[in-house]
Protein backbone atom coordinates (compact mmCIF):
# COMPACT_ATOMS: atom_id res chain seq x y z
CA UNK A 1 0.00 0.00 0.00
CA UNK A 2 1.18 3.50 -0.80
CA UNK A 3 -0.13 5.69 2.02
CA UNK A 4 0.40 8.84 -0.02
CA UNK A 5 -2.37 7.68 -2.35
CA UNK A 6 -4.94 7.58 0.48
CA UNK A 7 -6.77 10.67 1.67
CA UNK A 8 -8.52 9.82 4.94
CA UNK A 9 -10.51 13.04 4.72
CA UNK A 10 -12.26 11.78 1.58
CA UNK A 11 -15.79 10.80 2.68
CA UNK A 12 -16.09 8.38 -0.24
CA UNK A 13 -13.72 6.04 1.62
CA UNK A 14 -16.40 5.32 4.22
CA UNK A 15 -19.49 4.73 2.06
CA UNK A 16 -19.05 0.94 2.09
CA UNK A 17 -17.75 0.79 5.66
CA UNK A 18 -14.69 1.85 7.63
CA UNK A 19 -11.48 1.24 5.61
CA UNK A 20 -9.91 -0.84 8.37
CA UNK A 21 -7.26 -2.23 6.05
CA UNK A 22 -5.90 1.32 5.60
CA UNK A 23 -5.87 2.05 9.32
CA UNK A 24 -4.27 -1.32 10.08
CA UNK A 25 -1.47 -0.57 7.61
CA UNK A 26 -0.94 2.87 9.11
CA UNK A 27 -0.78 1.52 12.66
CA UNK A 28 1.96 -0.86 11.60
CA UNK A 29 3.90 1.18 9.05
CA UNK A 30 3.24 4.90 9.61
CA UNK A 31 1.27 5.54 12.83
CA UNK A 32 1.90 9.31 12.69
CA UNK A 33 1.10 9.91 9.06
CA UNK A 34 1.04 13.17 7.11
CA UNK A 35 -2.11 13.28 5.00
CA UNK A 36 -1.83 15.73 2.13
CA UNK A 37 -5.02 17.12 0.60
CA UNK A 38 -5.76 18.41 -2.88
CA UNK A 39 -6.49 21.93 -1.66
CA UNK A 40 -5.50 23.65 1.55
CA UNK A 41 -3.33 22.38 4.36
CA UNK A 42 -3.06 18.68 5.15
CA UNK A 43 -3.14 17.03 8.56
CA UNK A 44 -1.44 14.46 10.75
CA UNK A 45 -3.30 11.16 11.19
CA UNK A 46 -2.77 9.61 14.64
CA UNK A 47 -3.79 5.93 14.55
CA UNK A 48 -2.29 4.32 17.70
CA UNK A 49 -4.21 4.10 20.97
CA UNK A 50 -1.44 5.38 23.26
CA UNK A 51 -0.71 8.40 21.05
CA UNK A 52 -4.40 9.33 20.96
CA UNK A 53 -4.57 9.17 24.75
CA UNK A 54 -1.40 11.23 25.20
CA UNK A 55 -2.51 13.95 22.79
CA UNK A 56 -6.01 14.06 24.27
CA UNK A 57 -4.57 14.65 27.73
CA UNK A 58 -2.26 17.47 26.64
CA UNK A 59 -4.50 20.47 25.85
CA UNK A 60 -1.64 22.88 26.53
CA UNK A 61 -0.02 21.68 23.29
CA UNK A 62 -2.97 20.20 21.38
CA UNK A 63 -5.98 22.49 21.35
CA UNK A 64 -9.69 21.89 20.72
CA UNK A 65 -10.58 25.58 20.87
CA UNK A 66 -12.58 27.08 18.05
CA UNK A 67 -10.17 29.99 17.65
CA UNK A 68 -7.51 27.45 16.63
CA UNK A 69 -9.83 25.46 14.35
CA UNK A 70 -12.04 23.42 16.67
CA UNK A 71 -12.72 19.68 16.83
CA UNK A 72 -13.43 18.80 13.16
CA UNK A 73 -11.20 18.49 10.09
CA UNK A 74 -12.61 21.74 8.72
CA UNK A 75 -11.87 24.99 10.57
CA UNK A 76 -14.74 26.04 12.83
CA UNK A 77 -13.28 29.53 13.22
CA UNK A 78 -13.92 29.97 9.52
CA UNK A 79 -17.18 28.11 8.94
CA UNK A 80 -18.86 28.60 12.33
CA UNK A 81 -20.63 26.37 14.82
CA UNK A 82 -20.84 22.81 13.52
CA UNK A 83 -20.03 24.10 10.08
CA UNK A 84 -23.18 26.16 9.94
CA UNK A 85 -22.03 29.75 10.36
CA UNK A 86 -24.32 30.26 13.34
CA UNK A 87 -22.95 33.61 14.45
CA UNK A 88 -25.64 33.99 17.10
CA UNK A 89 -24.10 31.17 19.14
CA UNK A 90 -20.88 30.91 21.06
CA UNK A 91 -18.59 27.90 20.78
CA UNK A 92 -19.93 24.69 22.35
CA UNK A 93 -17.75 23.37 25.15
CA UNK A 94 -16.41 20.57 22.93
CA UNK A 95 -14.60 23.38 21.10
CA UNK A 96 -12.96 24.84 24.20
CA UNK A 97 -9.78 24.18 26.16
CA UNK A 98 -9.31 24.20 29.94
CA UNK A 99 -9.99 26.02 32.13
CA UNK A 100 -12.98 27.40 30.22
CA UNK A 101 -13.97 23.92 29.08
CA UNK A 102 -13.90 22.62 32.64
CA UNK A 103 -16.11 25.45 33.85
CA UNK A 104 -18.89 24.64 31.40
CA UNK A 105 -18.44 20.92 31.86
CA UNK A 106 -19.11 21.34 35.59
CA UNK A 107 -22.33 23.15 34.79
CA UNK A 108 -23.61 20.36 32.51
CA UNK A 109 -22.34 17.22 34.22
CA UNK A 110 -25.05 17.02 36.95
CA UNK A 111 -27.59 16.43 34.18
CA UNK A 112 -25.84 13.12 33.43
CA UNK A 113 -25.02 12.09 36.99
CA UNK A 114 -25.90 8.73 38.59
CA UNK A 115 -29.09 9.97 40.23
CA UNK A 116 -30.36 11.45 36.96
CA UNK A 117 -29.57 8.24 35.05
CA UNK A 118 -31.27 6.14 37.73
CA UNK A 119 -34.39 8.26 37.36
CA UNK A 120 -34.32 7.77 33.58
CA UNK A 121 -33.79 4.01 33.61
CA UNK A 122 -37.45 3.03 33.94
CA UNK A 123 -38.51 5.59 31.35
CA UNK A 124 -35.92 4.30 28.87
CA UNK A 125 -37.14 0.74 29.37
CA UNK A 126 -40.73 1.81 28.75
CA UNK A 127 -39.72 3.66 25.59
CA UNK A 128 -37.79 0.64 24.30
CA UNK A 129 -40.81 -1.59 24.89
CA UNK A 130 -43.15 0.89 23.17
CA UNK A 131 -40.87 1.15 20.14
CA UNK A 132 -40.59 -2.63 19.81
CA UNK A 133 -44.30 -3.18 20.50
CA UNK A 134 -45.06 -1.16 17.37
CA UNK A 135 -43.30 -3.81 15.30
CA UNK A 136 -45.95 -6.31 16.39
CA UNK A 137 -45.71 -9.66 14.64
CA UNK A 138 -43.90 -8.31 11.60
CA UNK A 139 -41.04 -10.36 10.25
CA UNK A 140 -39.04 -7.43 8.86
CA UNK A 141 -38.57 -3.71 9.44
CA UNK A 142 -36.47 -0.76 8.30
CA UNK A 143 -34.37 -0.76 11.42
CA UNK A 144 -32.79 2.70 11.36
CA UNK A 145 -35.85 4.92 11.08
CA UNK A 146 -38.32 2.63 12.86
CA UNK A 147 -36.13 1.55 15.77
CA UNK A 148 -32.57 2.85 16.15
CA UNK A 149 -33.36 6.52 15.53
CA UNK A 150 -36.39 6.56 17.78
CA UNK A 151 -34.86 5.68 21.14
CA UNK A 152 -32.11 8.33 21.44
CA UNK A 153 -34.27 11.12 20.07
CA UNK A 154 -37.08 10.26 22.49
CA UNK A 155 -34.63 10.14 25.40
CA UNK A 156 -33.13 13.46 24.31
CA UNK A 157 -36.58 15.07 24.28
CA UNK A 158 -37.11 13.67 27.78
CA UNK A 159 -33.81 15.12 29.00
CA UNK A 160 -34.53 18.54 27.51
CA UNK A 161 -38.09 18.58 28.80
CA UNK A 162 -39.66 19.21 25.39
CA UNK A 163 -42.79 17.61 23.86
CA UNK A 164 -42.17 14.26 22.18
CA UNK A 165 -43.94 15.65 19.14
CA UNK A 166 -40.95 17.99 18.65
CA UNK A 167 -38.42 15.16 18.52
CA UNK A 168 -38.57 14.98 14.72
CA UNK A 169 -37.36 18.58 14.59
CA UNK A 170 -34.31 17.56 16.61
CA UNK A 171 -33.72 14.60 14.32
CA UNK A 172 -33.85 16.73 11.20
CA UNK A 173 -31.60 19.43 12.67
CA UNK A 174 -29.07 16.81 13.74
CA UNK A 175 -28.86 15.46 10.20
CA UNK A 176 -28.32 19.00 8.91
CA UNK A 177 -25.30 19.46 11.16
CA UNK A 178 -23.66 16.06 10.71
CA UNK A 179 -24.39 15.02 7.12
CA UNK A 180 -22.68 17.86 5.29
CA UNK A 181 -20.79 15.43 3.01
CA UNK A 182 -23.72 13.20 2.10
CA UNK A 183 -25.46 14.40 -1.08
CA UNK A 184 -28.66 12.61 -0.14
CA UNK A 185 -28.94 14.19 3.29
CA UNK A 186 -27.15 17.46 2.64
CA UNK A 187 -29.35 20.48 2.21
CA UNK A 188 -28.62 23.59 0.20
CA UNK A 189 -26.99 26.59 1.89
CA UNK A 190 -30.28 28.48 2.24
CA UNK A 191 -32.12 25.47 3.69
CA UNK A 192 -29.26 24.74 6.06
CA UNK A 193 -29.16 28.36 7.23
CA UNK A 194 -32.93 28.21 7.76
CA UNK A 195 -32.49 25.07 9.89
CA UNK A 196 -29.89 26.79 12.04
CA UNK A 197 -32.11 29.84 12.52
CA UNK A 198 -35.05 27.60 13.42
CA UNK A 199 -32.91 25.71 15.93
CA UNK A 200 -31.65 28.91 17.52
CA UNK A 201 -35.16 30.34 17.70
CA UNK A 202 -36.52 27.12 19.19
CA UNK A 203 -33.78 26.84 21.81
CA UNK A 204 -34.18 30.56 22.57
CA UNK A 205 -37.88 30.06 23.30
CA UNK A 206 -36.97 27.21 25.64
CA UNK A 207 -34.52 29.53 27.40
CA UNK A 208 -37.21 32.15 27.95
CA UNK A 209 -39.72 29.56 29.18
CA UNK A 210 -37.26 28.02 31.67
CA UNK A 211 -36.18 31.42 32.97
CA UNK A 212 -39.81 32.07 33.89
CA UNK A 213 -40.72 28.51 34.92
CA UNK A 214 -37.73 26.29 35.69
CA UNK A 215 -38.23 22.55 35.95
CA UNK A 216 -36.20 19.35 36.50
CA UNK A 217 -34.96 19.26 32.89
CA UNK A 218 -31.45 19.78 31.56
CA UNK A 219 -32.19 23.20 30.05
CA UNK A 220 -33.40 24.59 33.38
CA UNK A 221 -30.23 23.29 34.99
CA UNK A 222 -28.06 25.02 32.38
CA UNK A 223 -29.59 28.48 32.63
CA UNK A 224 -29.97 28.77 36.40
CA UNK A 225 -27.05 29.22 38.79
CA UNK A 226 -25.32 26.03 39.92
CA UNK A 227 -24.00 25.38 43.44
CA UNK A 228 -21.04 27.67 42.74
CA UNK A 229 -23.23 30.45 41.39
CA UNK A 230 -22.07 29.95 37.80
CA UNK A 231 -24.52 30.97 35.09
CA UNK A 232 -24.29 30.06 31.40
CA UNK A 233 -24.66 32.95 28.99
CA UNK A 234 -27.44 32.71 26.42
CA UNK A 235 -24.90 32.64 23.55
CA UNK A 236 -23.00 29.78 25.19
CA UNK A 237 -26.27 27.99 25.97
CA UNK A 238 -27.26 28.10 22.29
CA UNK A 239 -23.97 26.48 21.27
CA UNK A 240 -24.40 23.86 23.99
CA UNK A 241 -27.95 23.09 22.85
CA UNK A 242 -26.71 22.48 19.29
CA UNK A 243 -24.01 20.14 20.60
CA UNK A 244 -26.44 18.20 22.80
CA UNK A 245 -28.84 17.64 19.91
CA UNK A 246 -26.13 16.37 17.56
CA UNK A 247 -24.22 14.26 20.09
CA UNK A 248 -27.29 12.90 21.84
CA UNK A 249 -28.77 11.65 18.60
CA UNK A 250 -25.97 10.51 16.31
CA UNK A 251 -23.78 8.45 18.63
CA UNK A 252 -26.48 6.29 20.18
CA UNK A 253 -28.49 5.85 17.00
CA UNK A 254 -25.49 4.57 15.08
CA UNK A 255 -24.30 2.46 18.00
CA UNK A 256 -27.65 0.68 18.04
CA UNK A 257 -27.62 0.11 14.27
CA UNK A 258 -23.94 -0.83 14.23
CA UNK A 259 -24.48 -3.00 17.29
CA UNK A 260 -27.11 -5.08 15.53
CA UNK A 261 -24.77 -5.60 12.57
CA UNK A 262 -21.96 -6.57 14.95
CA UNK A 263 -24.06 -9.10 16.86
CA UNK A 264 -25.24 -10.65 13.60
CA UNK A 265 -21.58 -11.11 12.59
CA UNK A 266 -20.86 -12.89 15.86
CA UNK A 267 -23.88 -15.16 16.45
CA UNK A 268 -22.18 -17.16 19.20
CA UNK A 269 -21.50 -14.02 21.21
CA UNK A 270 -25.02 -12.81 20.51
CA UNK A 271 -26.31 -16.07 21.97
CA UNK A 272 -24.12 -15.60 25.05
CA UNK A 273 -25.80 -12.25 25.62
CA UNK A 274 -29.27 -13.66 25.12
CA UNK A 275 -28.48 -16.45 27.61
CA UNK A 276 -26.80 -14.24 30.22
CA UNK A 277 -28.23 -10.70 30.54
CA UNK A 278 -25.61 -9.83 33.20
CA UNK A 279 -23.13 -9.43 30.34
CA UNK A 280 -24.92 -6.44 28.85
CA UNK A 281 -23.05 -4.02 31.10
CA UNK A 282 -19.65 -4.76 29.54
CA UNK A 283 -21.17 -5.57 26.14
CA UNK A 284 -22.40 -1.97 25.75
CA UNK A 285 -18.83 -0.63 25.94
CA UNK A 286 -17.66 -3.37 23.57
CA UNK A 287 -20.31 -2.37 21.04
CA UNK A 288 -19.04 1.22 21.20
CA UNK A 289 -15.46 0.02 20.73
CA UNK A 290 -16.34 -2.17 17.77
CA UNK A 291 -18.61 0.37 16.05
CA UNK A 292 -16.73 3.60 16.94
CA UNK A 293 -19.70 5.80 15.95
CA UNK A 294 -17.55 8.96 16.05
CA UNK A 295 -14.53 8.05 13.96
CA UNK A 296 -12.22 10.93 14.78
CA UNK A 297 -11.63 14.15 16.66
CA UNK A 298 -9.22 16.94 15.79
CA UNK A 299 -6.69 18.98 17.73
CA UNK A 300 -4.45 21.84 16.58
CA UNK A 301 -0.81 22.05 17.69
CA UNK A 302 -0.05 25.17 19.71
CA UNK A 303 3.68 24.42 19.80
CA UNK A 304 6.16 22.23 17.95
CA UNK A 305 6.25 18.68 19.33
CA UNK A 306 7.58 15.25 18.39
CA UNK A 307 5.39 12.14 18.26
CA UNK A 308 7.07 8.84 17.32
CA UNK A 309 9.92 10.72 15.71
CA UNK A 310 7.69 12.96 13.57
CA UNK A 311 7.85 16.72 14.13
CA UNK A 312 4.40 18.25 14.42
CA UNK A 313 4.68 21.99 13.86
CA UNK A 314 2.76 24.76 15.54
CA UNK A 315 -0.53 25.28 13.67
CA UNK A 316 -0.69 21.75 12.25
CA UNK A 317 -3.99 19.88 12.30
CA UNK A 318 -3.84 16.61 14.25
CA UNK A 319 -6.60 14.08 13.60
CA UNK A 320 -7.02 11.36 16.23
CA UNK A 321 -8.67 8.34 14.62
CA UNK A 322 -10.68 6.68 17.40
CA UNK A 323 -11.84 4.08 14.91
CA UNK A 324 -8.22 2.99 14.50
CA UNK A 325 -7.17 3.23 18.15
CA UNK A 326 -10.09 0.97 19.06
CA UNK A 327 -8.56 -1.78 16.89
CA UNK A 328 -4.98 -1.34 18.10
CA UNK A 329 -3.46 -4.83 18.28
CA UNK A 330 -1.03 -3.76 21.01
CA UNK A 331 -3.92 -2.77 23.28
CA UNK A 332 -6.79 -5.14 22.52
CA UNK A 333 -6.61 -8.91 22.23
CA UNK A 334 -8.21 -10.01 18.95
CA UNK A 335 -9.34 -6.42 18.23
CA UNK A 336 -11.40 -7.44 15.20
CA UNK A 337 -13.37 -9.90 17.30
CA UNK A 338 -16.32 -9.09 19.54
CA UNK A 339 -16.06 -10.05 23.21
CA UNK A 340 -18.93 -8.98 25.49
CA UNK A 341 -16.75 -9.71 28.54
CA UNK A 342 -13.77 -7.64 27.37
CA UNK A 343 -12.05 -6.00 30.33
CA UNK A 344 -8.96 -4.47 28.76
CA UNK A 345 -8.20 -0.79 28.15
CA UNK A 346 -11.07 1.67 28.01
CA UNK A 347 -12.40 2.01 24.48
CA UNK A 348 -11.95 5.40 22.79
CA UNK A 349 -15.38 5.80 21.24
CA UNK A 350 -16.32 8.43 23.82
CA UNK A 351 -12.99 10.21 23.75
CA UNK A 352 -10.53 10.42 26.63
CA UNK A 353 -9.22 13.01 29.06
CA UNK A 354 -11.00 16.30 29.69
CA UNK A 355 -13.19 15.78 26.60
CA UNK A 356 -14.55 12.37 27.63
CA UNK A 357 -18.18 12.39 26.54
CA UNK A 358 -20.53 13.54 29.31
CA UNK A 359 -23.33 11.41 27.84
CA UNK A 360 -21.26 8.21 27.75
CA UNK A 361 -23.04 6.52 30.64
CA UNK A 362 -26.44 7.52 29.25
CA UNK A 363 -25.52 6.03 25.87
CA UNK A 364 -24.35 2.79 27.51
CA UNK A 365 -27.54 2.66 29.57
CA UNK A 366 -29.64 2.96 26.42
CA UNK A 367 -27.63 0.24 24.67
CA UNK A 368 -27.87 -2.08 27.66
CA UNK A 369 -31.62 -1.67 28.03
CA UNK A 370 -32.28 -1.79 24.30
CA UNK A 371 -30.38 -4.96 23.50
CA UNK A 372 -31.61 -6.72 26.64
CA UNK A 373 -35.19 -6.27 25.46
CA UNK A 374 -34.50 -6.57 21.73
CA UNK A 375 -32.63 -9.89 21.94
CA UNK A 376 -35.24 -11.25 24.32
CA UNK A 377 -37.80 -10.73 21.58
CA UNK A 378 -35.64 -11.21 18.48
CA UNK A 379 -32.62 -13.36 19.40
CA UNK A 380 -31.65 -14.01 15.78
CA UNK A 381 -32.43 -10.67 14.13
CA UNK A 382 -30.04 -9.77 11.32
CA UNK A 383 -29.74 -7.45 8.31
CA UNK A 384 -31.74 -8.78 5.39
CA UNK A 385 -30.73 -6.43 2.58
CA UNK A 386 -28.28 -3.73 1.50
CA UNK A 387 -26.96 -1.50 4.27
CA UNK A 388 -26.78 2.13 3.17
CA UNK A 389 -24.13 4.13 5.02
CA UNK A 390 -23.65 7.85 5.41
CA UNK A 391 -21.00 9.48 3.26
CA UNK A 392 -18.94 10.90 6.11
CA UNK A 393 -15.40 10.85 7.47
CA UNK A 394 -16.70 11.81 10.93
CA UNK A 395 -19.71 9.66 11.81
CA UNK A 396 -19.96 5.93 11.12
CA UNK A 397 -23.57 6.55 10.15
CA UNK A 398 -26.13 4.12 8.78
CA UNK A 399 -28.98 5.61 6.79
CA UNK A 400 -31.02 2.53 5.98
CA UNK A 401 -30.92 -1.13 6.95
CA UNK A 402 -33.66 -3.71 6.39
CA UNK A 403 -33.67 -6.24 9.23
CA UNK A 404 -35.24 -9.69 9.44
CA UNK A 405 -36.68 -9.95 12.93
CA UNK A 406 -37.82 -13.58 13.05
Amino acid sequence: MNASDVDLANPDLYVTGVPHEVFTWLRHEDPVHWNAVTSGRGFWSITKYDDIVAISKNPEVFSSAREHGGHRIYDENIVGTAGMGAEETDAPFISMDPPEHNQYRRMISPGFGPSRLKALEGQIHDRVCNILDRLGARKECEFVTEVAAELPIQVLAELLGIPQADRLKLFDWSNSMIAEDDPELRKGPEETAADVRAMIEYSGRLWDERVANPGPDLISMLIHPDADGEVMSKERYLGTFILLVAAGNETTRNSISGGLITLARFPEERQRLADDPTLYGTAAAEIIRYVSPIMHMRRTALADSVVRGKTICRGDKVIMWYVSGNRDEQIFTNPFGFDPTRAEATQLGFGVGQHFCLGARLAELQLRIFFTEFLRRYPKAEPSGPIRRMRSNFVAGIKEMPVRLH
